[in-house]
């Protein structure tokens, strides 16, 4: 099997390299041999490789600075996706794409399910949804996995954000009014290349791949952490979000998991 790989010093792309080298032969890229911003090498990258399997775990991460950046947001997720999922589709390679619980608005009080509508309240949400849509309009193979909270011990992620200004100041105020399910990036890649293990092209469906339930509040999470490292305390912070210059959902997905959207 070969495997194209996207964003590979990304904190899941990391992950994804060290978990989908045993599958077979694996090319993994990064944005200095492959930009996503740029058509061009996407279409030459893939059809020199000529996968079996193209997974991307590049993306454009930068929620709040979407709000005044939307151009680049959608041509990363969403322009730069259907370019890729067209030329997984024309390499007859299976396309892995990861997605986010920001294509719904949280309103929802249960966890949420495949089938569930989405409803993005903000410009990171509605250009991940948009590449969904065009994965789902070119109908080719694809996984798509939509999960949330993604942390590691590398990157830039709200466990290492507040790990640091645990260390920094004597008290945080965090904010107690959202929950969600945190994922590691590592299991996510390992789940993910389990899956590829898995894979035959069964028809189309959609099926949930949970992880242990459970839901998370912020403010327990980083009790937590506090504990942990003796440090400062931490204070519930109540916020009014529809005063924010971007909209966030008050509750994200609940319940830990990560939905598969799929077709074989």
């Amino acid at each position: 099997m070969r495997i194209l790989l996207t964003g590979k010093n990304g904190q899941l792309g990391w992950e994804l390299a060290r978990a989908l080298a045993p599958l077979g032969e694996l090319i993994a890229s990064d944005r200095s041999s492959l930009d996503l911003a740029v058509p061009d090498q996407i279409v030459s990258a893939v059809r020199s490789v000529r996968p079996d399997v193209l997974v991307n775990a590049a993306a454009y991460t930068a929620v709040d600075q979407a709000e005044t950046e939307q151009d680049a947001a959608q041509a990363i997720n969403a322009v730069a996706v259907a370019v890729l999922a067209e030329e997984a589709k024309r390499a007859r390679a299976l396309f892995v794409h990861y997605s986010t619980d920001y294509v719904f608005d949280g309103i929802k009080d249960t966890a949420y399910l495949e089938e569930d509508l989405p409803n993005p309240l903000n410009a990171y949400g509605r250009s991940k949804l948009a590449g969904e849509q065009a994965i789902r309009s070119i109908d080719g193979h694809y996984l798509i996995l939509r999960s949330s909270w993604v942390y590691a011990a590398r990157g830039k992620n709200f466990l290492l954000t507040i790990r640091r200004m645990l260390r920094e100041k004597q008290e945080l105020h965090v904010v107690s009014d959202q929950i969600g399910a945190p994922t590691s990036a590592q299991a996510l890649a390992h789940a993910s290349a389990e899956l590829l293990r898995r894979h035959t092209p069964a028809g189309s469906g959609a099926s949930a791949l949970r992880f242990r339930r459970g839901r998370f509040a912020s403010k327990r999470a980083m009790r937590g952490c506090a504990e942990a490292e003796d440090a400062s305390p931490i204070k519930p912070w109540g916020i009014d979000i529809t005063s924010l210059p971007m909209h966030r959902s008050r509750s994200r997905a609940a319940g830990a998991r990560v939905l598969m959207l799929s077709h074989a």
